[in-house]
């Protein structure tokens, strides 16, 4: 779970390993190459190869602005295979929407989610670059 600087709570996890304990998260934007599993809240898919960046980014642009207006009101997820380079690029975005600016960002998802997260040079320079 990382707390976004508004103060927003955002679960981030690996769709490898079991679901966590806990309250579902109401709804949830999975990142993967190909559809994952169904899973019993609503959910959305991003085509995101591993270690890449998203097929259609204006799509995902749309769904982790999405996410974010949700994350005042309900509980969501980010999600890849192992959620950490895939995750944590989607979830420095978030803390873009969120109000800080892009350097910043994957140093703030590094300290309060994992110090894996954004795995490649292209993902911190989509990070970088988002809007």
């Amino acid at each position: 779970m990382i707390r976004l600087p508004s103060g927003r709570l955002v679960r981030g996890r690996a769709l490898r390993q079991p679901i966590p304990d806990g309250d579902p998260p109401e709804f949830a934007l999975h990142l993967r190459g190909r559809r994952p599993a169904a899973v019993p809240w609503a959910s959305e898919w991003i085509r995101w190869p591993d270690f890449g960046l998203p097929a259609d980014r204006a799509a995902f642009a749309r769904s982790i602005h999405q996410l974010w207006d949700r994350a005042g009101s309900e509980r969501v997820e980010i999600a890849c295979g192992g959620g950490r380079g895939r995750t944590g690029t989607a979830l420095a975005c978030l803390v873009v929407i969120d109000g800080l600016e892009p350097g910043d960002a994957i140093d703030y998802v590094r300290q309060h989610y994992s110090r894996q997260a954004v795995e490649t040079p292209w993902q911190r320079r989509f990070v970088a670059t988002f809007r």
